[in-house]
């Protein structure tokens, strides 16, 4: 009988058609390495194991370790670690590339898909069960409440889009709302020559108050003037929700010059 902690936003998942439906929708196979983060209880684990080359998979919560090594998988490797905290470029020497498969716990999902993207440079595809309200805020479009940081950084990086909702009834304990499974296959060449690190912090600085004009929350980092001469004035007068990434790029060009 398992102790679930709410700290760690334990809510784990057992229907065994879904498990096998979500590793059908990571389009993993016999030569690749998984990552999981979150083991939980194993069962999505189990699955993983039965078609991937390899599976390492991260657990915080120490006092799992002897339910999932009594699984006896021989090709996963669990770290009882907080992933959070672990170096993404000391994980990463000996593997080639690799794929995401997880069920991530709600509290910390942003943190976690950020850490992938902005410090790895071999994962090659998310497929991460997240709360329905994250997978819409990621897909999401300009002109829309939901659109923001998220969307706009996660389409900086590769191309994401909701393959299934999953009711709250899957999980036990059930949780307050809704999930999705979420795909992001990556693709490093998309934006090569922009600087990734710095147009991070454009982006959030962009739409640090999503009431204010582009010009009203730039012009600490850029300066007014910089601003004035270099941009439209109608560009300026605009919200960040009403940019495309693609616009996001030039404007971004236009004032790094």
């Amino acid at each position: 009988m398992f102790n679930f902690k709410k700290k760690f936003g334990q809510n784990f998942l057992s229907d065994k058609n879904l498990l096998k439906a979500i590793v059908a929708d990571s389009q993993i196979c016999e030569k690749d390495t998984v990552l999981e983060i979150g083991a939980g209880a194993g069962a999505l684990t189990q699955e993983l194991s039965k078609v991937a080359k390899k599976v390492v998979s991260f657990e915080i919560d120490t006092d799992l370790k002897d339910e999932l090594e009594s699984l006896e998988l021989k090709n996963v490797e669990f770290v009882f670690q907080d992933f959070m905290k672990i170096d993404l470029k000391e994980f990463e020497k000996e593997l080639s590339s690799y794929k995401v498969v997880a069920n991530l716990p709600y509290y910390i999902t942003t943190p976690i898909i950020f850490k992938l993207l902005e410090e790895s440079e071999k994962v090659t595809s998310l497929t991460i069960m997240v709360q329905k309200e994250v997978a819409e805020r990621v897909v999401s479009g300009t002109n829309s409440k939901d659109y923001g940081v998220l969307s706009v950084m996660i389409n900086f990086y590769g191309e994401p889009k909701i393959i299934r909702v999953v009711g709250r009834q899957m999980f036990n304990p059930m949780p307050n709302v809704d999930s999705a499974v979420l795909n992001i296959k990556l693709d490093r060449k998309k934006y090569s020559k922009v600087d990734k690190v710095k147009f991070s912090k454009f982006i959030k600085t962009a739409f640090s108050m999503r009431r204010k004009t582009l010009f009203n929350n730039l012009s600490g980092m850029y300066g007014k003037e910089i601003l004035k001469n270099r941009l439209d004035e109608k560009l300026l007068s605009r919200r960040a929700e009403t940019f495309s990434i693609q616009e996001f790029i030039e404007i971004f060009e236009i004032l790094e010059k």
